[in-house]
């Protein structure tokens, strides 16, 4: 009879871990909760903006030569592996608010 009582006592979780368990879920429930509400994922998703403009300067690095161009937004473009020469009109697309634009054919 006292080996039947000390195996159901070791089956069932103490108190503690029942509890321990419940503010587990209740933690990552909120997380999740005030994780969509407050900073939605779909904000890391840029929306592309496409562009024309001209190439305002142009230098070599490392490794690749790069060109700067000015958009509509005021924020300086940066564009990598760039093969056009300073003052070649150009399309671009950029990622609303972001640095580094690639130039695209029209």
């Amino acid at each position: 009879m006292k080996d039947e009582m000390k195996k159901y006592r070791d089956d069932e979780m103490s108190d503690g871990k029942k509890y321990g368990l419940m503010f587990l879920f209740i933690f990552i429930a909120a997380f999740i909760i005030i994780a969509t509400l407050i900073f939605p994922f779909w904000n890391l998703i840029r929306e592309d903006v496409y562009e024309e403009v001209e190439i305002m300067g142009k230098w070599s690095t490392w490794y690749g030569t790069m060109c700067n161009v000015d958009t509509s937004d005021s924020i300086p473009k940066t564009i990598d592996n760039c093969d056009r020469d300073v003052g070649d009109i150009v399309t671009v697309k950029y990622g609303k608010d972001m640095a580094y634009a690639e130039i695209v054919n029209p």
